[in-house]
């Protein structure tokens, strides 16, 4: 069952990415240079106490999202906002107590902590601007482990010596101790079992209702994701091709590629089992150093017609709050009148 309420009212965008692109020049061969369009135009918002999940297969620009959201890394072009505040170009000690307000969650606990020093002396040092005491460090620690389900003396052990589940809670722990508006969790669970999965997002959840925090919530799973967002956004080679309601997007796709996607998720209740057909995409996602022309999905989409190889396809805003990229959905007439 799904934790989240499938009513989405009208929420304040906590951050906000408008028309945002992100081109690398990349070497091709030799002397050739080429240009890789790792995101290319997106308008997406993570709505205040609720999560945004991004989907889409590998090298469809999710993390590179997440990154430019955050500002590790620079947008070539587009507008990044936080709370209202336009970020797109700040930089320097501005940009370090920004930092505050937003963190990321790594996919690989292990990787992403020091191995030399112990659970106590990485969350402290996420704490150090305003516990500058040892002691009051250890204190906020304790509480921080506390309130993500962990003992206080855990905080004495290396990363080695704790499960990936529970080396997970304490990146969550680090990444709240700062009170962030947002956290990006980039494959959050995708390293864990199955249990610990369940246990992680239901952490997530009671989180979020505590402490009111958004997430970004970024996987290629997309029977994880449904269980957390609020909305969902769709990414294909550098575009987002839907976004609406999560649940209206999981019960009703438009954009073909995300029913292709949601029909590779197993059908557990055996009175769904033909409730939606498999549909198999043939071929891999192209590069995006040379994407597609027109529809950038046209090449592998079940649906082609001569118009998909030819022009971009419009975005269609739909009655129940979808918005889809696809030449099958042409944009609605303007009521009668309206210009």
């Amino acid at each position: 069952m799904s934790i989240v309420s499938e009513t989405t009212p009208t929420v304040r965008p906590v951050a906000e990415a408008v028309h945002l692109s992100k081109h690398y020049k990349v070497r091709v061969s030799g002397s050739r240079h080429g240009m890789l369009r790792a995101v290319d135009g997106i308008d997406l918002a993570v709505g205040d106490h609720q999560t945004l999940g991004l989907v889409g297969e590998s090298g469809s620009g999710k993390s590179t999202v997440a990154r430019l959201l955050l500002r590790l890394v620079d947008p070539t072009s587009g507008v990044i906002r936080l709370e209202d505040e336009d970020i797109t170009h700040i930089k320097g000690k501005q940009l370090r107590r920004l930092r505050r307000r937003m963190q990321l969650v790594f996919q690989d606990p292990y990787s992403s902590f020091d191995p030399l020093s112990t659970i106590a002396d990485s969350i402290g040092e996420a704490v150090r601007p305003h516990f500058h005491e040892r002691a009051a460090r250890l204190a906020r620690t304790s509480e921080l482990l506390d309130t993500v389900g962990l003992a206080a003396g855990l905080g004495r052990r290396h990363p080695r010596e704790l499960s990936g589940g529970q080396l997970q809670r304490v990146a969550i722990a680090r990444a709240l101790a700062q009170n962030p508006s947002l956290i990006a969790l980039d494959e959050p669970v995708s390293s864990l079992d199955v249990s610990s999965q369940a246990h992680i997002i239901n952490l997530l959840h009671d989180l979020q209702n505590q402490l009111g925090v958004a997430y970004l919530f970024i996987t290629h799973d997309l029977s994880v994701v449904r269980d957390v967002s609020h909305q969902l956004a769709v990414m294909y080679l550098g575009l987002v091709v839907e976004s609406g309601p999560a649940h209206i997007v999981y019960t009703n796709p438009r954009h073909p590629y995300t029913q292709a996607l949601l029909s590779a998720i197993p059908q557990i209740d055996p009175d769904h089992h033909t409730s939606r057909r498999r549909i198999v995409l043939r071929g891999d996602i192209p590069s995006p150093l040379a994407p597609p022309t027109g529809c950038r999905f046209h090449t592998r989409c079940p649906h082609v017609m001569d118009i998909c190889s030819q022009q971009e396809p419009p975005t269609t805003r739909t009655t129940d709050g979808v918005t889809v990229s696809c030449h099958l959905h042409p944009p609605l007439p303007h009521p009668r009148g309206d210009q």
